[in-house]
């Protein structure tokens, strides 16, 4: 790639990724930007951000037995078909193997380079506590507590996730722009409202998650990939399958 090189990931000693295995990863390890440099440090205890950070942990808990909180526990789900998921309704058409395989292939094979490669380096620099384990308390879904104690929390892969899918999606379906970015943006706050994120860990996971669109975007397996999701989405909207959208119809 162009980026390779000059975009290098800082080398751990757990490298999950593997180009052996294509509905993984696209990108390689040293073909995404180093999170590690792109981002500043994660706001240190008792500055004005972290304070900030405390606040919206505050919000995001007050949320957790409503609607919106359920609706956070759901986006926890990542793996398997989680993204496309939760990416349907706001896209207009149900993502799945089955009838838009080319569009589930593309944002599913995309996942890891957002939510591991992206991240990866300041995770692992910084190890920042999460919130519930600052404040020793549950989350939304204790069962993910134990696995995620030992994982930093700056910044936050699941919203890189969320960001990099709807910055696509968008790119396939600008009809639906503002549905599609307005759940990716709720992605991220869904972190805070779980107690798994602070809010600058989600600030900081949508910067990563913009930059590996870019760097997406100049791999040849991905972009095979999103032309064939394009033509894709082009005979679905011709059959009148996708639905319009509904915010930009408002007066």
């Amino acid at each position: 790639m162009a980026f390779a090189g000059l975009l290098a990931l800082a080398a751990f000693s757990e490298i999950k990724d593997t180009r052996t295995n294509p509905d993984v990863y696209f990108l390689e390890e040293g073909e995404v930007a180093s999170s590690l440099t792109l981002l500043p440090p994660p706001p240190t205890e008792g500055s004005v951000r972290f304070e900030y950070d405390k606040a919206r942990y505050e919000w995001g808990k007050s949320l957790r037995d409503t609607e919106r909180g359920q609706q956070a526990f759901q986006d926890a789900r990542v793996g398997g078909d989680g993204v496309p998921r939760a990416f349907s309704e706001a896209f207009g058409i149900e993502i799945t193997p089955e009838d838009t395989p080319e569009i589930y292939r593309l944002i599913v094979g995309m996942r890891e380079d957002a939510g591991d490669l992206a991240t990866r380096s300041a995770k692992n620099s910084y190890n920042r506590r999460r919130p519930f384990a600052y404040y020793g308390e549950p989350t939304c879904n204790p069962e993910q507590q134990e696995e995620l104690s030992t994982n930093g929390s700056y910044p936050s892969g699941h919203t890189s996730i969320g960001w990099a899918t709807a910055l696509v999606l968008a790119e396939i379906n600008p009809d639906r722009i503002d549905e599609i970015l307005k759940r990716g943006y709720e992605m991220g706050e869904s972190r805070i409202i779980c107690g798994y994120h602070w809010d600058s860990d989600v600030e900081a996971g949508r910067t990563v998650g913009a930059g590996v669109v870019a760097v997406l975007h100049s791999d040849k397996g991905f972009m095979r990939q999103l032309k064939k999701a394009k033509k894709e989405f082009s005979r679905l909207k011709a059959s009148g399958k996708i639905k319009g959208s509904i915010i930009n119809r408002l007066p």
